[in-house]
């Protein structure tokens, strides 16, 4: 069975096929967010805090970290600000870490002071980021996630996305990199472009499941881009992209109607045991004024007890909320 380690100073999470689904928390990222970016500019992390103490309370297991502010000259801005505000979350909370750049330089500065083994987002097919990523990565014996796009760009074609994701997964085994170390985002497409998106993804999940065997992760949110009440159609796509065989996602935790389909994927999966993180979560339930469901308290929607800029690098197409 595929177990994907990831791990903080003190808590360590397994992504795998028979774990709980891994929700990495994407709220900590400057991508589309004036905002932040210009916070984080000025050395102001007020925001970040309360995007990763938020995001922990409402159940994320990871929390992914991007500190790419700014276009011009990242190699000599990132690299810092990357190390600085890694260095605060993971003074913040006990959840492993996904360090997220473009930038080279941003990704190793990292990586020599994250604690535990963070997951590296990412990798694509790019010969150039193969050469660059995947010294690294065997280097400090970290997973990483494998972007299935390459110096073609992102294919239409599913079957090209998967022979893209082959390449990467083959290329790091060259470099001694296990196959459970590679977590592949197979790309979800917008399905207001794209009508046969959902079909594309869970289809392509088959194949990486059953024929590369890798734990897999998407920009969640991607799929309900350009379209009105985007949550239901997240909330719609999360138990069917997991009963697909995705074991992780980059998302929004802070969303409870996404939230509540991460946990009852996760009961009628079989990965919540006696369904107790489900009980633990909403035992207390009381349904919202107008009849909205909500939750009293809030539980980690990923047990095992072990554990944006993507948008802009692969052109997906998909927005900060």
């Amino acid at each position: 069975m595929t177990r994907t380690i990831v791990a903080s100073a003190t808590r360590e999470i397994i992504i795998g096929f028979d774990q709980p689904f891994c929700v990495i928390g994407e709220r900590i990222n400057p991508t589309g967010r004036k905002k932040l970016a210009a916070e984080m500019i000025e050395g102001n992390f007020d925001t970040v805090i309360k995007d990763a103490l938020e995001q922990v309370a409402a159940g994320a297991t990871m929390l992914d970290v991007n500190a790419g502010v700014t276009s011009v000259n990242p190699n000599e801005t990132e690299p810092g600000l990357l190390v600085q505000t890694l260095e605060i979350v993971q003074g913040l909370v006990d959840v492993p870490l996904s360090i997220d750049s473009s930038v080279t330089a941003a990704i190793e500065a990292a990586l020599k002071v994250a604690k535990g083994r963070p997951l590296v987002n990412s990798v694509t097919g790019e010969e150039e980021k193969l050469e660059a990523i995947l010294p690294l990565v065997k280097k400090y014996d970290v997973p990483v996630v494998a972007i299935s796009n390459d110096e073609t760009g992102i294919s239409m074609d599913p079957d090209v996305r998967f022979a893209v994701a082959k390449k990467i997964v083959e290329r790091a085994m060259d470099h001694g990199i296990k196959p459970h170390d590679i977590v592949v985002d197979p790309l979800v497409m917008p399905i207001g472009a794209l009508g046969d998106a959902g079909r594309q993804v869970f289809a392509l999940l088959h194949r990486l499941r059953n024929e590369l065997k890798v734990n897999t992760t998407c920009g969640l949110s991607n799929i309900s881009f350009g379209l009105p009440h985007r949550h239901g159609i997240n909330a719609g796509f999360i138990p069917m992209v997991i009963g697909a065989g995705m074991t992780s996602a980059i998302m929004n935790p802070c969303r409870p109607q996404e939230m509540e389909a991460v946990r009852a994927a996760n009961v009628l999966n079989g990965t919540d045991a006696n369904c107790t993180n489900w009980i633990m979560t909403y035992r207390d339930y009381k349904p919202a004024e107008g009849g909205v469901a909500a939750a009293t308290t809030a539980a980690p929607a990923a047990g095992g007890g072990r554990r944006g800029g993507r948008a802009a690098r692969a052109g997906a197409g998909a927005v900060r909320e």
